[in-house]
C-alpha cells in the first residue's frame, strides 16, 4: 500500500478521543482508499499501476481529534438555491448532535455574510427540534447569498462563537473561499476544521459523480417539456422553447432530453452552433416543422454565448454574466419565419427559479443524508480543506486543492452521442 498514489485530506493533529459511535455501527474506516482512475481507460495501456491515483473512502473514523462534548458547529449555505439545501443542514445538525453530542450547532444566516460582524446577522441555534421538518420544504432555513467576505473577519467570527468545525455547503465559489479560511486559519495557528459539501444544481464539480439537487431537477423538468410538447402540438408550427439551468455545462438540458423523450433539439455550452446558414439551426428547425409541424428546443443558459457581443460583466461570486439565450431564440425564430411569410407559435418556458427552490425528491433526499453524515464524520476526526463526494459509485474525501475546472460533457462521449440519437438532431451545427 505505500506505493499507491493516495490524496488524503488535511488533518488537524492526532486523533485520540473514542469515537461514540462504538457499538453503535458495525465498521469504522480509517486507512482505506479506493481508486479514482478514469473508469473508461484501458489500465493495460498504463505503463506503471503507480500512475492509479486513489482518494479516502469516507466514513466514521474509531477516534476523533475532538472532544464531541466541547465541540461547536457552524453551518452556512452560500450561492444559488438547490434541492436539498434543507436536507443537508438537517442531516448536520441530527448526526453531530444525536450521533456524537456536541454542545451545539450554530446556523450562520447569509452565506459569508453570517460570518462578518457587520452585517449583524445573528447566528441561530440548530436543534433536532428546529430542523426536524426542514427537508419537507425548498430553499434554505439559513438563506444565502453570493460573493466572498474578508477571512479574518469571519475567523474571528468562529473565534467569538467559540467554532471548532465549519461545513460550508456551496459550490466552487464557496469551497475556495472555505481553502482560503483554512489558510488563515494555518497563519493563526488555529485548530478549526473546515470541511465542504459540494452543491451545484448544474452537477459540474470536478471529480464529483453527481452533486446533491441535480436528479430532483432533471425529474423536475419532465412534466415542463411535455408541456411544452403539448403547446407545439397544438398549434400550426408549433415550437416548445424550454430554458434550463446549466452555465457551463449541459448536464441538466442533456439528460432532461433523454428522460423525456420529446425534444427535438437539445442545445448546449459545451457543443457551439450557428443560427443562419445552410448548417445552422433555424435551417435544420424549419426541416423539423416542414416534416412535423412542431418541435420542442431545450437549452442550457450557458449555450449559445458566442452568439452575443462579448461582456465582462460578472456577478458578486465573480461569475461571468450571461446573456439570455432564451430571448434571443425566441426572438430569432419569430424574425427568420416572418421573414419567409410562414407562420409559426412558439411558447417559452423559463422554469429555472422553480425548479431550484424545490423540494429535493427522496433520492436526493437520501443522498444528503449521506453527503452531511460523511461531513460530520471527516470533521470530527479532524479532517479540514476537504469537501464530501461521491466518486464513482463511493463517497470518498477530495481535497479542495482538487476541485479544478468545471466538469462538462464532452462532445465525443457516449452520453452525448445518445443524446443525437434520441433527439435525431444533427451532430455540427456550424458552418464551415
Amino acid at each position: 500500500m505505500s506505493n499507491l498514489k493516495i490524496h488524503r485530506a488535511e488533518t488537524l493533529g492526532e486523533a485520540v478521543y473514542d469515537s461514540p459511535l462504538k457499538g453503535q455501527i458495525s465498521r469504522f474506516y480509517n486507512n482505506e482508499a479506493i481508486a479514482c482512475g478514469d473508469r473508461t481507460k484501458d489500465f493495460a495501456q498504463l505503463e506503471s499501476l503507480d500512475q492509479i491515483e486513489y482518494f479516502e473512502l469516507a466514513g466514521p473514523r474509531e477516534k476523533l481529534f475532538f472532544d464531541p462534548s466541547e465541540v461547536t458547529v457552524g453551518i452556512v449555505t452560500c450561492g444559488g438555491l438547490c434541492p436539498g439545501l434543507n436536507d443537508v443542514i438537517r442531516a448536520l445538525t441530527f448526526c453531530s448532535l444525536e450521533s456524537y453530542g456536541v454542545k451545539r450547532v450554530l446556523g450562520f444566516k447569509y452565506g459569508y455574510e453570517g460570518l462578518v460582524a457587520k452585517y449583524y446577522h445573528y447566528p441561530i441555534e440548530l436543534t433536532t427540534d428546529n430542523t426536524d421538518e426542514i427537508h419537507e420544504k425548498g430553499g434554505t432555513i439559513l438563506k444565502s447569498s453570493r460573493g466572498r467576505q474578508d477571512d479574518d473577519e469571519i475567523i474571528n467570527t468562529l473565534v467569538h462563537y467559540g467554532v471548532n468545525i465549519l461545513f460550508t455547503i456551496g459550490g466552487d465559489g464557496t469551497q475556495r473561499g472555505a481553502r482560503d479560511i483554512v489558510n488563515a486559519l494555518k497563519k493563526r495557528n488555529l485548530p478549526i476544521a473546515v470541511v465542504g459539501i459540494p452543491k451545484t444544481i448544474d452537477n459540474d464539480v470536478s471529480l464529483i459523480q453527481r452533486s446533491f439537487g441535480f436528479e430532483t431537477a432533471v425529474e423536475a423538468t419532465w412534466d415542463i417539456i411535455t408541456n411544452a410538447h403539448s403547446e407545439a402540438r397544438a398549434y400550426r408550427n408549433g415550437v416548445g422553447l424550454v430554458k434550463l439551468m446549466g452555465r457551463q455545462s449541459g448536464w441538466i438540458a442533456a439528460s432532461a432530453t433523454l428522460s423525456n423523450g420529446n425534444v427535438n433539439f437539445c442545445l448546449v455550452p459545451e457543443v457551439p452552433f450557428d443560427l443562419h446558414g445552410p448548417n445552422g439551426f433555424l435551417h435544420y428547425l424549419e426541416e423539423r416543422l416542414r416534416r412535423k409541424e412542431h418541435a420542442v428546443v431545450v437549452v442550457a443558459e450557458g449555450a449559445g454565448q458566442e452568439l452575443f457581443k462579448a461582456s465582462d460583466a460578472t456577478d458578486k461570486s465573480g461569475n461571468k454574466r450571461l446573456q439570455d439565450i432564451g430571448d434571443l431564440l425566441y426572438a430569432e425564430i419569430n424574425t427568420y419565419f416572418k421573414n419567409k411569410g410562414t407562420e409559426v407559435n412558439v411558447k417559452y418556458f423559463d422554469p429555472s427559479y422553480n425548479i431550484r427552490s424545490r423540494r429535493a425528491n427522496a433520492n436526493d433526499s437520501m443522498y444528503c443524508l449521506r453527503l452531511g453524515n460523511n461531513a460530520v464524520h471527516a470533521a470530527m476526526a479532524g479532517c479540514t480543506n476537504m469537501i464530501v463526494g461521491l466518486h464513482h459509485d463511493r463517497l470518498v474525501h477530495l481535497p479542495i486543492s482538487m476541485i479544478g475546472a468545471r466538469k462538462t460533457i464532452d462532445p465525443l462521449s457516449w452520453f452525448w452521442q445518445t443524446v443525437l440519437q434520441a433527439t435525431h438532431q444533427p451532430a455540427n451545427m456550424v458552418n464551415s
